[in-house]
């Protein structure tokens, strides 16, 4: 029996969990944020931890103190810091679910810190964005004990799916679809920023669309440009995680680097994303970003 939960992070993911589990796991819920440590921050953290009804903690010893089961939904680049930043402190026998998108080698890194401090470590993939489906995303889990916690997400609810008793089996699956997904994204941007330059968007988006007729491409284009303006700078993290990836499998990551350099790039802009990017349209988006991600 779950009777305490944790998160380390409480951005996008684990505020969507939270919130979609509702009442069923009201006042069992704690989190940890880093940005409780910054003053600029602090308040905004605090009053998140409010919103959703849930328990905020000062740092991670507190967090994990009495847990029984930890969700860590930091940043890719942060999962093996948090995971050296709670093993201190965590009961015997805990269990800690990593669902940052990280290389097979940073989640064994971060597992060999857990199991090392007693806890059960979990292979965490989330396969799709948290919204809409929030606490029911699709996930992929291994380890050791990711077999026997099967039923134990589930029953949060969750919806967990096993693929095996090596760490890394899920985060491995992830990233290499990221591969894809990610970099699909950063060629639209690079597409459709020189079609509307220019000035062919329509054009070339009539020609994409009679290649590929199975794709609504004005309307798929603007809502690629406006995940990497949202979550650009999450997702380069990811890619960046994708290289160590390929690079530990002795394997080229040419466009997976320059993938890492597009989201950045589309983030960095700081232009708004339009509140409906389809009904906006790919040309409307790219006039936006145009001024900004010229070269000088």
């Amino acid at each position: 029996m779950i009777r305490q939960i944790t998160f380390i992070g409480m951005g996008e993911a684990g505020g969507a969990i939270v919130s979609g589990w509702g009442e069923a796991q009201q006042g069992k819920i704690s989190a940890y944020d880093i940005k409780t440590d910054n003053p600029e921050t602090a308040a905004a953290m605090l009053a998140r931890y409010h919103e959703l009804g849930i328990r905020g903690c000062l740092s991670a010893a507190e967090a994990v103190a009495n847990a029984d089961i930890v969700f860590s939904t930091v940043t890719a680049d942060q999962a093996v810091v948090a995971a050296e930043a709670a093993a201190p402190h965590i009961p015997a026998g805990l269990i800690w679910c990593d669902l940052n998108s990280c290389a097979p080698s940073s989640k064994q890194k971060a597992a060999a810190v857990i199991e090392a401090a007693g806890g059960h470590y979990i292979d965490v993939a989330v396969m799709s964005p948290v919204f809409p489906k929030k606490n029911l995303v699709p996930l992929l889990i291994a380890g050791a004990h990711a077999q026997r916690v099967e039923p134990m997400l589930a029953s949060l609810p969750m919806s967990p799916r096993y693929v095996g008793e090596r760490v890394g089996s899920a985060s491995s699956i992830k990233m290499v679809r990221s591969i894809m997904v990610k970099g699909l994204e950063a060629l639209t941007s690079e597409c459709l920023l020189a079609a509307v330059a220019a000035g062919v968007e329509d054009e070339v988006l009539a020609s994409l669309n009679a290649s590929h007729p199975g794709v609504k491409w004005d309307a798929q284009a603007a809502y690629n440009f406006e995940r990497a303006m949202v979550h650009g700078k999450r997702r380069a993290a990811e890619m960046e995680e994708v290289v160590r990836m390929l690079g530990d499998l002795k394997l080229p990551s040419d466009m997976a680097s320059a993938t890492v350099l597009w989201q950045r790039r589309i983030a960095e802009t700081g232009v708004e994303p339009p509140k409906d990017p389809t009904a906006s349209g790919a040309k409307a988006v790219a006039l936006t970003l145009l001024p900004e991600v010229c070269l000088k």
